[in-house]
């Protein structure tokens, strides 16, 4: 059994920080009124209608100006080639907390992609086949500063920077809408479960081996500095699908088990091969477990 809460990081003595629960993200009351007055404007919205834009305070600035600088050195560490390369062409400033407009004009000039409106965890069936028509759910408040280096769900920063390296580049995009047209294609539960297990450990908490080296290319890894500075001491497995689909994992907290793949060319292998003809009997025809035979999956508590 995993012991999910000793995976969480420490606060800035030291201390352990134990349950998501205990993250100022959920614990502070100021900061959770504040989260709440921007993702209110998400009840209802629309997958690709328009949306407004958020007035940053100067804090949420400077909490997204040192999360960037900390995010962007690991990156030059351990993030792939290919990552490296499309991060060049990511519209992604340094200095400010950006609209989600500003990105997604230029995200669709470079792959088509926009963001799409998000006010927390979105549900499988609107998240991932929304991706097969280009868009990409974010939210748009940031992370709490006292404890800008972990955050045990995403925000703008994960969502915009960590993903927006993706979308700024064809062959990842293609990726994205392999996934979403997948889940397009099928509605119940235990199809979708299947496509969100493929994607978590692939497209968010991918690794690939570089002349043997492991280098992240998902999304969760590179929008978070502490799990590029410990990813390469998870139990690190060669690809494998039925592992995958039976293995619990925890959306809080560091992951202490990520699967490698040997290139990008054998991500899109493994992705397309399993997807493309993805459909309600493809479990079955994989003889994988079904929903309630698999690892379990947890989110965060206080939401």
């Amino acid at each position: 059994m995993v012991d999910w809460e000793n995976l969480t990081p420490l606060n800035a003595d030291g201390s352990r920080l134990g349950h998501a629960s205990r993250h100022p993200g959920f614990a502070d009351p100021a900061y959770v009124r504040r989260r709440s007055r921007i993702t209110a404007t998400a009840a209802g919205h629309r997958v690709g209608d328009p949306y407004g834009p958020v007035a940053y305070t100067p804090a949420e600035h400077a909490t997204w100006r040192t999360v960037h600088t900390a995010v962007r050195a690991g990156q030059d560490e351990w993030a792939c080639r290919e990552v490296l390369a499309a991060r060049a062409s990511a519209p992604v400033p340094a200095d400010a907390v950006p609209q989600h407009a500003e990105v997604s004009d230029a995200l669709q000039a470079l792959t088509g992609f926009r963001f799409t409106l998000a006010g927390g965890i979105v549900a499988n069936k609107r998240f991932l086949g929304a991706m097969a028509e280009g868009f990409f759910h974010a939210v748009q408040y940031v992370r709490h500063p006292a404890m800008p280096l972990y955050t045990p769900e995403p925000d703008v920063l994960h969502d915009v920077f960590g993903h927006g390296i993706h979308l700024a580049d064809p062959f990842f995009a293609d990726l994205y809408r392999t996934v979403g047209a997948a889940a397009a294609r099928v509605d119940s539960a235990d199809a979708l479960d299947l496509i969100s297990r493929v994607y978590w450990f692939t497209l968010e908490y991918g690794v690939l081996l570089e002349a043997g080296n492991p280098k992240a290319y998902g999304a969760a890894l590179l929008s978070s500095s502490g799990e590029l500075a410990r990813f390469t001491r998870a139990d690190l497995r060669p690809w494998n699908l039925t592992e995958a689909v039976h293995l619990p994992y925890q959306v809080a907290g560091y992951q202490p088990v990520l699967f490698t793949v040997e290139s990008l060319t054998h991500l899109a292998d493994v992705l397309h091969g399993f997807l493309d003809d993805f459909d309600e009997n493809t479990r079955d025809r994989h003889r994988l477990p079904a929903l309630p035979d698999r690892g379990f999956m947890a989110r965060p508590q206080n939401r």
